[in-house]
């Protein structure tokens, strides 16, 4: 029974740690759904009005950004509305991981470090997850050397 436990034990950590990385891009649209959502309620949408309206924005951050980031040819832009995803995701998994690490970690210096540790690796991801549908531009060869052909210059190109 005792190994059955630990075997469950750790395919829920790890099934919640998957869950983390694979939400990750989607901190900041559900703080502006959340926060649409407590406003338009406040305001006195009803309780499935003010549903409706956080759901539709968060949605349409999410969209708005992976759109823009594909779309846009400043490089400027495009760093700005990922950095803009991807720090809620890291301020969300510095704290999962914080609250993690308190099961089984009783220092409070390893439990930061593991904390820090955490969130600069799912703020990486949410930046990776939103940047996927960038394609690299013509000006932009990735790094690659591209053999342009050079036109061949003719006997009769030179005539006198």
């Amino acid at each position: 029974m005792l190994a059955l436990g630990l075997v469950l034990n750790t395919l829920g950590i790890g099934l919640f740690c998957w869950a983390i990385f694979a939400l990750a891009v989607y901190a900041l649209p559900f703080f502006v759904a959340i926060s649409v959502g407590m406003l338009a309620f406040r305001d006195g949408a009803g309780v499935f009005g003010a549903l409706l309206i956080g759901i539709a924005s968060g949605a349409l951050t999410l969209a708005a950004g992976q759109v823009i980031v594909a779309v846009s040819r400043s490089l400027t832009l495009r760093v700005a509305i990922a950095t803009a995803f991807a720090i809620p995701a890291a301020i969300a998994g510095y704290h999962v991981v914080f609250a993690l690490s308190q099961i089984g970690v009783p220092s409070l210096a390893w439990r930061e470090a593991f904390a820090c540790g955490g969130a600069v690796c799912i703020g990486c991801t949410a930046w990776a997850r939103l940047t996927v549908f960038v394609e690299t531009r013509p000006l932009e060869s990735g790094g690659l050397v591209e053999n342009i052909p050079q036109p061949v210059l003719t006997a009769a190109t030179h005539e006198r």
